[in-house]
C-alpha cells in the first residue's frame, strides 16, 4: 500500500489523522474557523477569550478583565478567493508558537540609560520619539512574562482552530533588552525551565532607579514601595500607579520556571546585538567598560538636554558623553558584575549551545558558531523554515541584510521544489531600511526591505514572514503585479510591552489550490488582575501587564492592532506541488485482533492499549524527525484531539503509517461521499 504526502494526509511532523473505522477524526474534522469546532483545553488565546483594559478610575488607571472571544477575520487581500467549501477537505500541515520581543531586562545596569526616557513623556512639546521606552514601569517582571507566555503556550498544547498540536516556538528576536550576557542567560534558562535569579550585582540589596533611597530618588520613576520621608510623589502615583511593598525585592527573587513543552528556535534581534538595541560595542569600547563598572546613571547630568542627547548619537560621541557623566551628580555607586558584560553576535549564538532545552543551539548551526553569523534553516515536514538576521551591525534600531546573508538566501529559497517556505526574523519589510555601512566595523554592502520583498515575490513556494520589533500585532500582504498571490507578512507584538502577547500560527491546505494561515493571538497564563501574592511569578506577570497597559508612551491601540491583523486566516496560493484537489482517499483500520476489542500496543505510537485514548496517546517520543525536524516526546491524549473512541487508530504522520493496535490490517476505503 503507497501512501504519499499529498493523496491522504499532507502533514508535517505531527500533522496527523486518526481515523477509526470510516470516520475520520481529530485535526481534520475541523472544518470551520471557529475554534468551538474541536474540543480543546485551550490557555488563554483570544479565541477564547480577550483580555482587555477597563473603564478609568478617577485617576485614569485602568485594570483588565476578561472581555468577549475574537473571531478569525478572513482575508483575500492577495487576490486569492475563498471557497465556500474550502473547509470540508482542509488537512492541517504545520503548527507553532511565534514569541517575539521578549526584553528580558538586567534593570539595574549601568549601561542602560533609563533617564533619557523622560525625554518622550507626554507633554506640551512634541515627542522626538526616539527615547520612548528607554524605561517602562513593570520592566523589572520581564521574566516572570516570559515564563506567563510559556505556560500558556504548554497548556494551549495544540492550534486553536485544527486542533494540531504545536510542533516547536520560536522567538523572533529582542528576546534580551541590552546584549548583556546575563540577560541571554535569563532568556535561555526562562524557555529551558532552569533556576532563573533575575538579579545583577549586589544580590542583597537592589541598585537600580526605582527604590526610595532618598539620595537618588528621582520622581520620573515609578516607586512601587512608596514615597520617602520628606519627599514628592512620583509622577506614576498621580495617573494611579499603586503601592505595592515588596515588589521589587519579590522580583528580584530566584524562581522556578516551567519550561517549554516544545523544541523552541530563536532569531537574532537588534537587542540582542547592539546595547540599547542601536550602539555597535565594536566600535564603541567605553560601552563595555561602563556595563560591567561601578557608576549607573539614575538621573540627567547637568545640562543634558534631549539635543544634547540626540546630537551624541548623530556624531558618534555618546560614549564619550556617557563616561563624562558618570563624574556628576545623578550617579550611584552599584556593584559591579561581570555577567553584565556585553555580548557579541557570536558569542549570542554560543551561549544557545549551553541548555537543557532542544534542539541543541535552538537552530544556530556549527557554521554559525564557526562564522558569527546568526541565520539558518530548519525544514519540518512540507515546510522550510528559515531564518534570517536583520540586524544591521553598524548600529541603529532598524535593520537590513548584508549581502552575504541575501545570497545565501537565495540558494536555500531556490532550492526548494515540493515545499512551501515560511520566513522569520527580527524586523518587518517596513524597518529594514537600514543602510549603515562601516560605522560598526562591517564593510558588507546593505540589502534593504524593498529589494528583499521583491526577490521573495518571484518565488511561489514562499508564503509567510513572521516578525516583530514594531511591538505591535499587525498583518501585511504582498501581492505580485500580475495578481498570481504572493505573501503575508505577521507582525507580532511585544512582551515588554502591553498587550504582552504571542500568536499561534496554523497552516492547512485546503485541497482547493489553496493554503490557509491561521494566526491566533494568545494573552499569557498570568490572571486579568494582580491578587498581591508577591511569591508567585504569575502573580508578578499580571501586575506587570497591568503597569505596562497604563504606560502613557504606550498606544494601546496601536500594539493591540486592529481586528483584521489579530485573529485571521491569510488565504494564499498553494505553492508548486500541493494538492489542488480534495483527496478521495481515507485510511481505515480493520481489526484482525483475536480477541475483538481493537486494543494493542502501539508502535511509534503510543504507550497504552485497550486505554480510552487513541492516536497520539503518550507521544511519539523524542528524536530526529522528517528533515531534521525535531519531534517533542509530550504526547496529545484523545481528549486533546476530541476524539473520545476506545477503538484502534491509524496515524499517518509525513509519509509514514503508524498502527496504533497489533496486528490490525490498514486498507485504503473510499471516503463516504455522505
Amino acid at each position: 500500500m503507497e501512501f504519499t504526502r499529498r493523496d491522504v494526509v499532507r502533514g508535517g511532523l505531527l500533522g496527523a489523522a486518526v481515523v477509526v473505522g470510516n470516520q475520520l477524526l481529530g485535526p481534520l474534522a475541523a472544518h470551520a474557523v471557529a475554534p468551538a469546532r474541536v474540543a480543546l483545553p485551550l490557555a488563554r488565546t483570544t479565541a477564547q477569550g480577550t483580555l482587555t483594559v477597563t473603564g478609568p478610575n478617577a485617576q485614569g488607571y485602568r485594570r483588565l478583565t476578561v472581555g468577549p472571544p475574537e473571531s478569525h477575520v478572513v482575508r483575500a487581500d492577495l487576490g486569492i478567493a475563498a471557497q465556500a467549501a474550502r473547509g470540508s477537505c482542509r488537512v492541517p500541515l504545520v503548527a507553532f508558537a511565534q514569541l517575539s520581543d521578549i526584553h528580558i531586562v538586567d534593570h539595574q545596569s549601568p549601561a542602560r540609560v533609563e533617564w533619557v526616557d523622560r525625554y518622550d513623556d507626554p507633554s506640551d512639546l512634541p515627542s522626538p520619539g526616539i527615547f520612548s521606552s528607554a524605561w517602562r514601569p513593570q520592566e523589572a517582571m520581564t521574566a516572570h512574562v516570559a515564563d506567563a507566555m510559556v505556560r500558556a503556550i504548554n497548556d494551549a498544547s495544540t492550534g486553536p482552530v485544527l486542533g494540531q498540536p504545536l510542533q516547536f516556538a520560536i522567538e523572533t528576536g529582542d528576546n534580551s533588552d541590552n546584549s548583556q550576557l546575563n540577560e541571554i542567560r535569563w532568556n535561555i534558562d526562562v524557555l529551558d525551565g532552569e533556576t532563573v535569579v533575575p538579579d545583577s550585582g549586589d544580590l542583597t540589596r537592589y541598585e537600580g532607579v526605582q527604590d526610595g533611597d532618598p539620595i537618588y530618588y528621582d520622581t520620573n520613576y515609578y516607586h512601587p514601595d512608596g514615597t520617602p520621608a520628606g519627599a514628592s510623589e512620583d509622577q506614576w502615583r498621580a495617573i494611579g500607579y499603586p503601592v505595592v511593598p515588596g515588589l521589587i525585592d519579590a522580583a528580584r527573587a530566584p524562581f522556578s520556571p516551567v519550561g517549554l513543552g516544545l523544541p523552541w528556535y530563536s532569531a537574532f534581534g537588534n537587542h540582542d546585538g547592539l546595547v540599547q538595541g542601536n550602539f555597535p560595542i565594536s566600535t564603541m569600547p567605553m560601552l563595555q567598560d561602563i556595563a560591567v563598572g561601578p557608576l549607573k546613571i539614575i538621573s540627567p547630568p547637568v545640562g543634558m538636554s534631549q539635543a544634547t542627547f540626540a546630537n551624541a548619537v548623530a556624531d558618534g560621541s555618546l560614549a564619550t558623553l556617557l563616561t563624562t557623566s558618570l563624574a556628576g551628580p545623578g550617579v550611584r555607586a552599584v556593584t559591579p558584575d561581570p555577567d553584565r558584560r556585553l555580548l557579541t553576535r557570536a558569542e549570542v549564538v554560543e551561549e544557545h549551545f549551553t541548555t537543557s532545552g532542544a534542539p541543541v543551539g535552538h537552530g544556530f548551526t556549527d557554521t554559525n558558531r564557526q562564522d558569527g553569523t546568526a541565520y539558518y534553516f530548519f525544514d519540518v515536514g512540507d515546510f522550510r523554515m528559515v531564518v534570517m538576521d536583520t540586524v544591521n551591525p553598524n548600529g541603529y534600531a532598524d535593520g537590513s541584510l548584508d549581502q552575504t546573508q541575501f545570497d545565501w538566501l537565495k540558494g536555500v529559497i531556490d532550492e526548494v521544489t515540493d515545499q512551501a517556505v515560511l520566513l522569520f526574523s527580527h524586523h518587518t519589510a517596513d524597518t529594514m531600511e537600514n543602510p549603515l555601512v562601516g560605522t560598526g566595523a562591517d564593510p558588507e554592502p546593505r540589502v534593504l526591505g524593498d529589494a528583499l520583498v521583491s526577490y521573495l515575490l518571484t518565488k511561489p513556494q514562499v508564503i509567510g514572514w513572521f516578525n516583530g520589533h514594531t511591538h505591535k500585532n499587525q498583518v501585511f500582504s504582498h501581492s505580485r503585479g500580475d495578481g498570481t498571490g504572493g505573501f503575508w507578512e505577521v507582525n507580532t507584538a511585544s512582551h515588554a510591552d502591553y498587550p504582552q502577547q504571542a500568536r499561534i500560527i496554523e497552516v492547512a491546505n485546503n485541497a482547493d489550490g489553496t493554503l490557509s494561515i491561521f494566526a491566533t493571538v494568545i494573552d499569557h497564563a498570568a490572571p486579568p488582575r494582580f491578587d498581591d501574592d508577591l511569591d508567585n511569578p504569575l502573580s508578578l506577570a499580571a501586575l506587570s501587564r497591568e503597569l505596562s497597559a497604563n504606560d502613557p508612551q504606550n498606544d494601546r491601540a496601536s500594539h493591540l492592532g486592529a481586528d483584521d491583523a489579530r485573529n485571521v486566516e491569510l488565504l494564499v496560493q498553494a505553492p508548486p506541488g500541493f494538492a489542488t484537489t480534495c483527496a478521495t482517499d481515507v485510511v481505515d483500520v480493520v481489526d484482525n485482533d483475536d480477541d475483538g476489542d481493537s486494543s494493542g500496543s502501539g508502535t511509534n505510537s503510543g504507550s497504552g492499549s485497550g486505554s480510552e485514548t487513541v492516536g497520539l496517546a503518550a507521544g511519539f517520543g523524542s528524536g530526529a524527525g522528517e528533515d531534521g525536524g525535531f519531534l517533542p516526546s509530550a504526547g496529545v491524549s484523545s481528549t486533546v484531539l476530541g476524539v473520545a473512541a476506545a477503538g484502534a487508530a491509524a496515524v499517518v504522520v509525513g509519509d509514514t503509517v503508524r498502527r496504533a493496535a497489533k496486528d490490525d490490517t490498514v486498507r485504503r476505503a473510499a471516503k463516504d461521499p455522505s
